[in-house]
């Protein structure tokens, strides 16, 4: 599988991204986190350390579980019963900007999902969507404010997000089909 980004460049991507966020959002004191599980809460933890480091302040974090929004749920169980995880958001999202974050940005259905599931938890005066990777493909018309890097791939690859508090690693891969599956 090519490494399409390694631990430096994600860190430089989170880097510019924060930077990005405090330029487009001059009043911090609104701003919160809210990280996508699983692979998003570590990178809203990142982001919110790095933003701490420009503003000197420390934003809000929470995270949130999607999984009854999908619309795809039957292929997120085991059993009869899906694969519930924990949702955390300790703070009012009412009348706040949310930094939404994710590692993929794909078809678009994750974060329609984590839209319905937001808007249970109160009413943010702004939704801003923060990706690690935008790989295209869109079946919704949503588009991410922030894009650590746009990949362009074909439908049938993967891309793959590794981290190194989910997975050992830092680091961003594509993932060919096997032979058997192109026939």
């Amino acid at each position: 599988m090519p490494v399409v980004m390694e631990a430096g460049r994600i860190s430089r991507a989170l880097m510019r991204i924060a930077h990005e966020i405090v330029e487009r959002n001059r009043d911090v004191e609104k701003l919160a986190l809210v990280g996508i599980r699983t692979r998003g809460v570590p990178l809203a933890r990142r982001i919110a350390d790095n933003l701490h480091g420009i503003v000197d302040r420390e934003l809000p974090l929470g995270m949130l579980d999607i999984t009854l929004y999908r619309d795809d749920l039957m292929r997120h169980t085991v059993g009869p019963q899906p694969l519930l995880r924990h949702t955390e958001i300790p703070f009012s999202i009412d009348d706040r900007h949310i930094l939404l974050v994710d590692d993929v940005l794909y078809t678009g259905r994750t974060i329609r999902a984590a839209l319905d599931a937001l808007v249970d938890f109160g009413r943010p005066q702004a939704i801003q969507l923060v990706v690690l990777v935008d790989r295209g493909h869109r079946e919704l018309p949503i588009k991410a404010d922030y894009v650590g890097k746009n990949l362009p791939t074909a439908v049938r690859e993967s891309v793959q997000v590794r981290l190194v508090e989910t997975d050992g690693a830092d680091e961003v891969l594509i993932q060919q089909p096997a032979e058997e599956e192109l026939t």
